[in-house]
């Protein structure tokens, strides 16, 4: 279908190469944009180009600074602002999505007052990847399209021809990804049970099924300090697990995480690119195979901007 309002695709800072490689994936070019930064760390995006009448992408994934999320949002306010057809946020890394609820007195819901900001700046629609809990797409008041990373995940597990393979969940509330998971694998499912200390610090863990004689593949969502992970994996070795993986979309990889994997019974950590490795040399990523998803926004995007369906796209 002829689109009459041209396609327009810029990025913000923290995912300018996943961006370059969706750009080159669709054969275009990434817009022109520049952030003027102020002394005191203010800054202000500029676009260096008409877009009137487009239809913007902004690819940005707000893993924390604060800075990354706020860059996005006034990108989006500045494309709304020089008569963008639509804006649309493509965000491979949705932040603030553990706070999904109200799980103690007295917090925020942080994930809530992210997409009512998205909405303040005038975005018409959010692309995202495996968000920490699908009922988040029910905080937006406009079209949400969640993908997949089991679309890149599946197939390289597959091809890799894994004996006795199980798949884990690291918590109850993994359970239903991993289900899913096993069914395309037809494998068996092991549930890891935790109990949690305080944020971030796991108390202890057993796994339910059975683990002795299975290589064993844990599926996340997310790895942020690895506390859980590298836990889970070393109770599942000393069920009598023959091997233990990981497979986790979002590498936030925060404090100890990449010392935890190095030092955990985990052979191998799969991931997807919505968030950008440490170029640290001093962290140890021996562990970790980096998939990409650029390839799969890139069909998104394209399927997005030309109205045509996108639910065929989806492994789940």
């Amino acid at each position: 279908m002829h689109n009459e309002h041209k396609i327009k695709l810029f990025t913000c800072r923290a995912s300018k190469d996943f961006a370059l490689k969706v750009a080159k994936s669709m054969n275009l070019e990434l817009g022109s944009a520049d952030v003027l930064t102020f002394s005191d760390g203010e800054f202000q995006p500029c676009y260096n180009e008409s877009v009137r009448g487009a239809t913007v992408f902004i690819i940005q994934s707000t893993f924390p600074p604060c800075e990354n999320l706020f860059e996005l949002l006034q990108m989006i306010d500045a494309a709304r602002r020089a008569s963008a057809h639509k804006v649309i946020a493509v965000m491979p890394y949705f932040g603030w999505a553990r706070q999904d609820r109200k799980d103690k007195p007295r917090v925020s819901i942080g994930a809530k007052l992210v997409a009512n900001m998205l909405h303040a700046a005038g975005c018409d629609r959010v692309m995202t990847c495996d968000l920490h809990a699908d009922q988040i797409q029910g905080f937006f008041d406009f079209p949400v399209d969640h993908i997949y990373a089991s679309a890149v995940f599946l197939p390289y597990l597959k091809a890799m021809n894994i004996e006795n393979l199980a798949i884990a969940a690291p918590d109850m509330g993994g359970a239903k990804r991993a289900n899913a998971y096993a069914r395309y694998l037809e494998c068996p499912v092991i549930i890891c049970h935790k109990s949690r200390e305080k944020a971030n610090v796991v108390g202890s863990i057993t796994a339910i099924g059975d683990v002795k004689g299975k290589n064993v593949v844990i599926v996340d969502d997310m790895i942020d300090t690895a506390g859980t992970l590298a836990k889970a994996a070393n109770v599942l070795k000393e069920m009598g697990a023959l091997s233990v993986r990981a497979c986790a979309t979002h590498p936030v990889l925060s404090g100890p995480a990449y010392d935890r994997i190095a030092e955990s019974a985990l052979e191998e950590v799969i991931v997807s690119d919505t968030i950008p490795l440490s170029n640290d040399p001093a962290k140890d990523k021996s562990k970790i195979t980096v998939l990409s998803m650029t390839k799969i926004f890139a069909d998104i995007i394209n399927k997005v901007y030309n109205y045509e369906p996108i639910s065929t796209s989806f492994i789940n």
